[in-house]
């Protein structure tokens, strides 16, 4: 599992164990890491350290320190190394000496340097760096995008958020990014996700004095599948998970086809199907047990879906309020969320699952769409507390939130979290811009839908579904466009996958 802290946790960590180290030892730990990082890069590259032509982008900071000790670690292994100070007069001054000692030069025209750079180190800002690019950094930074080179970013893509991955103003864009001690939330977390490149992580002693519960966590392969729930000699439809979906209308019949599709490749043991799609839904899954409505009369359930395709007629308010009157998970979705209330959700006593894209989520919360998607941190944190329920924030990076315990209703995770606060913030590492597509959404619903019937708490369940969903399509993929169908019908490929 990656984790990620904030900017405050590290601060503090960093503090305790330099006291208990000699002056400067940490940040020449932090260099020597990211100079075997960049050595590494460069012989993937060139095939060689010696000869290449490495540019420092340095500013005032630590994250430019960092940098020079680097780029004196990699000089003296042979590289061409020049520094480009953006705060001349305020460059490490350590740093800049053990440079110049090991040949390293000040760069006497930026623009020309760069033009002909293999790599370029961007040590312009850090952790404590805030808002976008300064104007005098900017034509540097393009320059050094501009010219070829492959931008390793020092800790954290300068002008990337640490705590939120948001991006005001202008960035640098990295190829790589090599981070120190923990992953910082903004490498997770779109849009400094995307700005990141490759993550790598160099150890610099920090563990012992970091919270132990973190900020944000990712699940990887062996997490989902310690998660994952696998029949055994003695199951039955019944132990392995009813799911009930409830989704589709006269205009979006297909909406019902791709929940159900997610749902029964999922793992559910059945699905329950009510609503106006079930000749649709029959004639592509015979095994569906179908009924008119409404939900509470279609059978036992383990667990509800409710929403994709839905429309927001008096029928689909009506399923949408009988759906949320049941004392079973109820996973809502589409045009669901847009038929609840929050008292409503804040009041049932059985786990909630919220699934909101950003545009869903900005109606939820009451704001602009551009405010979710510049902070998705924030939003899904915002959803959870006010709702009292999960959250699944769907996106370019999905996030799943749980408000602080005790504030939602029957949504207990297991987390080790402290007593009242809330667990960590998943995000999920599988997804791909080829999810982009009509449909894949309603996909995800009967996924997660179908692992909440199997007993997973909404959390886990959420958490397992995007990444399986993320991956799915990745297999589908494999650069090449897929449609939602497409992305159902490899989710058994993807849990294969994850399984063994």
């Amino acid at each position: 599992m990656r984790t990620a802290h904030s900017v405050d946790a590290v601060r503090n960590a960093e503090r305790e164990l330099m006291a208990r180290l000699p002056e400067g030892a940490l940040m020449k730990r932090a260099a020597a890491g990211l100079a075997t990082a960049c050595a590494g890069l460069l012989k993937d590259l060139l095939g060689r350290v010696y000869g290449a032509r490495v540019v420092l982008l340095v500013g005032s900071g630590d994250n430019g320190g960092d940098a020079l000790f680097a780029g004196a670690r990699l000089a003296r292994r042979g590289a061409g190394v020049r520094v480009v100070p953006l705060a001349p007069g305020r460059t490490h001054p350590g740093g800049l000496a053990a440079l110049l000692a090991a040949g390293g030069r000040v760069a006497e025209d930026p623009f020309e340097v760069l033009a002909t750079a293999d790599l370029v180190l961007d040590g312009i800002t850090g952790i404590g760096g805030h808002g976008g690019l300064r104007p005098d950094a900017l034509p540097v930074v393009r320059a050094a995008r501009g010219g070829g080179a492959m931008v390793v970013a020092v800790d954290l893509p300068s002008g990337v958020g640490a705590d939120s991955g948001e991006v005001t103003g202008e960035a640098v864009r990295a190829d790589a990014t090599v981070t120190f001690g923990t992953y910082k939330p903004g490498l997770l977390i779109d849009p400094g996700h995307e700005r990141a490149g490759a993550l790598r992580l160099v150890d610099i002693g920090l563990g012992p004095y970091l919270p132990s519960v973190p900020e944000l966590e990712a699940l990887q392969h062996a997490d989902v599948a310690r998660l994952l729930p696998v029949p055994v000699g003695e199951s039955d439809k019944y132990r392995r998970g009813v799911v009930g979906v409830v989704a589709g209308s006269a205009r979006y019949p297909g909406a019902a086809v791709l929940a159900v599709s997610g749902a029964l490749r999922g793992g559910a043991g059945a699905v329950r199907y009510v609503g106006p799609g079930g000749e649709a839904v029959l004639a592509r899954f015979p095994e569906t047990l179908v009924h008119e409505g409404p939900p509470s009369e279609a059978g036992r359930v383990q667990a509800w879906a409710v929403g994709p395709g839905l429309g927001d007629g008096s029928w689909a308010a009506a399923a949408v309020a009988d759906v949320l009157a049941a004392d079973v998970p109820v996973l809502v979705d589409a045009d669901g969320l847009r038929l609840l209330a929050e008292r409503t959700v804040r009041e049932r006593t059985a786990p909630t699952l919220l699934t909101p894209h950003a545009g869903e989520a900005a109606a939820l919360l009451g704001v602009d769409r551009e405010e979710v998607e510049a902070g998705r941190l924030a939003a899904v944190r915002e959803l959870a507390a006010r709702y009292g329920a999960t959250v699944l924030l769907k996106g370019s990076t999905t996030l799943v939130a749980e408000p602080a315990s005790g504030s939602a209703s029957g949504s207990a995770s297991g987390s080790a979290s402290e007593p009242g606060a809330a667990p960590p913030v998943r995000v999920n590492p599988t997804g791909t811009p080829w999810l982009a597509t009509a449909g894949s959404g309603d996909v995800l619903s009967g996924l997660a839908g179908s692992l909440l019937a199997a007993g997973l708490p909404a959390r886990d369940a959420a958490s397992a579904a995007a990444y399986l969903h993320g991956l799915s399509a990745r297999l589908a993929s494999r650069g090449a466009p897929v449609a939602a169908d497409d992305v159902a019908a490899w989710l058994p490929d993807a849990w294969r996958n994850v399984v063994g």
